[in-house]
């Protein structure tokens, strides 16, 4: 591992990883780290925390050691601290992860800490990428074809035709960049399919992606049930519904396991019938595992900032730190930019 003191002199690191954010941190940051250097070998990682701590994980777990840098310090945000008091903590964990990205020293931010300290921190140090009004929450969510993108999730209760089509442009990147597809289809959710449907902003939104450059990957109006069919690559909508229709997909997720275990757990028979099911049950648990689809996204904002789910195991937390490699590695930033400045000429 390098020595502390020769942190600035390296050039750039790929990710600032706040290691003191989450239910169970640091344990479950150096675990995660541990995967991360098997998939991401050549990846530097500049770990932020309380050096005490993580010095003896760090000895436990070789792998990681040799992909990271320790910054010191003993300053941590809460999980239930309000953002207005987490922008206050001048030395915190997170801040300095935010600080390392707008400074250039790192290319993105992961941390499983508090939700809405990290949003705020990333708005007031990071801040918003040129031609982007605002940042965005978005995540990878299951469907019926695959996986696909929904944003925003949260970040933004309330959002006008131009927010609507900057997320679009922002769901693009991100698409090509984790999922791979060279040119996602878009869905902008409604009420109903029909173009006449909806409010003005939505109306607007829509003309204004049938007339730029997207115009061959926009599909048009989705409805709630085309989330789930996967009808499109990406789904846009505001923060408010968006955060409704997340909330809802995961409850019926919760029902649907829970009806299943009261079928098989009923009598004999049930549990006979198990036995047999049982393969598939196995491969849908593994397609909707949540550690699969942890954590959210800010995108918007000048560099990757990846929100880890904060209860997640070391699984859950290297496959945030996944996405956030892909992120960097195939140039989302750079994706955007190139889609604002299509649709939305200077």
């Amino acid at each position: 591992m390098t020595a502390e003191s020769d942190i600035q002199t390296k050039p750039q690191y790929d990710l600032a990883i706040d290691a003191m954010g989450g239910d169970h941190a640091p344990e479950i940051v150096i675990k995660g780290l541990e995967i991360t250097a098997v998939r991401h070998p050549e990846a530097k990682i500049l770990l932020i925390g309380d050096k005490e701590k993580l010095s003896p994980l760090i000895k436990t777990y070789s792998k990681a050691a040799k992909i990271c840098d320790v910054q010191h310090t003993d300053v941590a945000v809460p999980m239930e601290m309000k953002p207005t008091s987490a922008l206050k903590l001048r030395n915190s964990s997170m801040r300095l992860a935010m600080q390392s990205v707008a400074s250039q020293q790192a290319k993105g931010v992961v941390s499983a800490g508090n939700s809405g300290a990290m949003l705020a921190l990333a708005q007031v140090i990071v801040k918003t990428m040129p031609g982007i009004a605002r940042p965005a929450m978005a995540a990878i969510t299951p469907t019926a074809k695959g996986d696909i993108v929904m944003l925003d999730l949260g970040a933004n209760v309330s959002c006008d035709s131009r927010n609507l089509v900057d997320f679009a442009i922002m769901g693009n990147a991100f698409a090509k960049a984790v999922l791979g597809l060279p040119k996602p289809t878009i869905g902008l959710l409604n009420v109903g399919s029909e173009e006449l449907k909806g409010d003005d902003r939505l109306r607007n939104a829509a003309e204004v992606l049938r007339n730029s450059p997207l115009s061959g990957q926009f599909y048009g109006f989705v409805e709630g049930h085309d989330i789930t069919a996967g009808t499109t690559d990406v789904v846009v909508t505001d923060g408010f519904t968006g955060n409704i229709a997340l909330k809802t997909g995961e409850g019926a997720l919760k029902l649907v396991f829970h009806l299943l275990k009261q079928v098989y757990s009923s009598g004999l028979r049930g549990r006979l019938g198990y036995l047999f099911v049982r393969p598939g049950l196995e491969r849908m648990r593994e397609w909707l595992d949540p550690k699969r689809y942890n954590g959210a996204i800010f995108v918007g904002l000048n560099g990757v900032v990846v929100k880890s789910h904060g209860g997640t195991d070391e699984e859950g937390f290297a496959y945030a730190v996944d996405v956030a490699m892909d992120m960097i590695r195939h140039g989302f930033y750079e994706e955007i930019l190139t889609g604002l400045s299509q649709v939305n000429p200077q």
